[in-house]
């Protein structure tokens, strides 16, 4: 049997449910709703959503999800592990449509938030405002450099002149996404909280679903 995208997807985390305390969900080409999909199944079977990471010069996401030891998330997953006792290809999971990564109504408030959330964290981490302040300086300062040192002016020098624009353009871009991200969390009832290395990020209103 071929099995579909959201199939692969969706064996592969309940793999890692199944065997493992911390999963990573790594899907390149995955938009941000898959993951928040992912993640809120993962969620209905005992797990929290925990970070994201940009790895590698591609920058490829990798989500974070712990075991959360909490009674009401362990009572969420023996419901859920009662209601979807063998989930899978061709099988239901918990909040979405059959063979799908799609939410179901009652589901789709709680992963449009568990994606707000990963796309405001992914933000954070790509926007690294020292590190590109840096850039935007340095670089200019290197090409002046190889100017002087080469003679080719007319190559070098606008370089020296588009790379501070090109990099505190993105830098700009990206902080005002992840400013309106901050909203959507606020207004969903999250609050805003720095955590052990100092970044900002929102923590839920505690749920009460199953």
């Amino acid at each position: 049997m071929t099995l579909s995208l959201a199939d692969r997807h969706i064996t592969a985390l309940m793999r890692q449910i199944t065997t493992q305390d911390v999963i990573e969900l790594v899907h390149p080409f995955a938009e941000w709703q898959t993951f928040g999909a992912l993640a809120y199944i993962a969620e209905c079977y005992g797990f929290r959503y925990a970070d994201v990471r940009l790895v590698g010069k591609q920058k490829i996401a990798h989500i974070h999800l712990v075991r959360d030891t909490s009674p009401q998330a362990r009572q969420r997953a023996a419901a859920n592990s009662a209601a979807f006792p063998d989930p899978g290809p061709g099988r239901p999971v918990p909040g979405m449509y059959l063979g799908s990564l799609t939410p179901v109504p009652e589901a789709q408030a709680d992963v449009d938030l568990i994606t707000t959330l990963i796309r405001y964290d992914a933000a954070g981490a790509a926007a690294n405002r020292k590190q590109l302040l840096a850039m935007a300086w340095a670089g200019p300062a290197l090409f002046l450099l190889l100017a002087v040192l080469t003679g080719k002016y007319a190559v070098l020098l606008p370089l020296a002149v588009l790379t501070p624009v090109f990099l505190l353009g993105a830098l700009r871009i990206n902080m005002t996404r992840r400013a309106k991200l901050g909203e959507r969390l606020l207004a969903a009832g999250c609050t805003p909280v720095r955590d052990d290395a100092g970044r900002e990020r929102f923590v839920r209103p505690v749920s009460y679903r199953v």
